[in-house]
């Protein structure tokens, strides 16, 4: 299983923080950087500065919301920053969500499996070969996109449904969760991403797991701590779900808390249960426990 980090100075901090973060990611050995598009900095346009300064780690965008932009423009984007990090980067995307959609962008959130599904089908052929002609419901695409040094990043969705896992093995290259506890990854994500890539006959089961980690000797307080930074994926729908399947009141009975070597051993469980991927969200209330969560994680790599 690969270790990577994601980082949330994107959102709280500057450009140059999220480049010092990804050149200290590197330097400690672990395998990619993660960053999320909510409502600071550009995911991908950072990646882009990152990618041009730190040559060696897997850079990826988790996730970039599909309605603002159409699929031509972030096929666009994309193998831009691709073609500055010479292939490294892995394009995570999803829907956002309806309060986000509707409340925020006037948008309509009709029928979400369609909407990925259409945009995929747009999408794709643009990364692939740089040619796309699409007609769907939702989106139109016809057009080319003339990048002479192309190469098609990976494409993992934000899938947690099942119909949205069919949509991701069918037509991306995995998925990447959040909020998602291990019981419900080893018996819903990883069996029902496998088995629609089977049928499909394609390699599309990456599965990369993100969930909170804090190398602690106070387990109550850090649950307590994630309880409330972590309180507003506990009202998402969709996270809900992956919750109320996971037997979990919130986010904090998700985390991973304790012991380096109790974390450690949570971690390395993941990897039995078929996730590829796990991506840290490092969470701490002091510097001790900050370095003993980095170290853990190295210790991993």
């Amino acid at each position: 299983m690969r270790i990577g980090i994601f980082d949330g100075a994107i959102n709280d901090g500057t450009v140059a923080q999220v480049l010092a973060g990804a050149k200290q990611a590197e330097a400690d050995g672990f395998d990619s950087f993660w960053v999320p598009q909510i409502f600071g900095h550009d995911a991908l346009t950072a990646l882009g500065v990152v990618a041009h300064e730190v040559p060696r780690i897997e850079i990826g965008t988790s996730v970039v919301p599909t309605f603002p932009r159409h699929p031509m423009m972030l096929a666009q984007q994309a193998l831009t920053v691709n073609s500055i990090a010479d292939g490294r980067l892995t394009l995570g995307i999803g829907l956002s969500h309806q309060p986000v959609v509707e409340g925020m962008w006037g948008m309509p959130f009709d029928k979400p499996v369609r909407h990925m599904r259409e945009y995929l089908e747009a999408m794709m052929p643009l990364l692939e070969t740089g040619s796309g002609r699409f007609a769907g419901e939702v989106f139109t695409s016809r057009g080319d996109l003339s990048i002479v040094d192309r190469q098609r990043p990976g494409v993992v969705i934000a899938a947690l449904g099942e119909q949205m896992l069919k949509v991701a093995a069918n037509l991306a290259d995995g998925t990447l969760t959040w909020c998602t506890g291990p019981n419900t990854l080893g018996s819903h994500t990883v069996p029902t991403l496998r088995a629609a890539s089977e049928a499909a006959g394609r390699d599309s089961t990456r599965v990369i797991a993100a969930l909170p980690v804090c190398v602690t000797d106070d387990v109550a307080s850090a649950q307590e701590r994630a309880a409330g930074v972590f309180a507003i994926y506990g009202q998402l729908p969709s996270y809900r779900a992956m919750l109320d399947r996971e037997g979990a009141a919130g986010p904090a009975d998700i985390v991973i808390a304790g012991s380096a070597e109790e974390c450690r051993d949570r971690i390395g469980a993941l990897a039995e249960i078929g996730v590829t991927d796990f991506a840290a969200v490092e969470f701490s209330s002091d510097p001790d426990e900050a370095g003993n969560t980095r170290d853990m994680l190295r210790s991993l790599v």
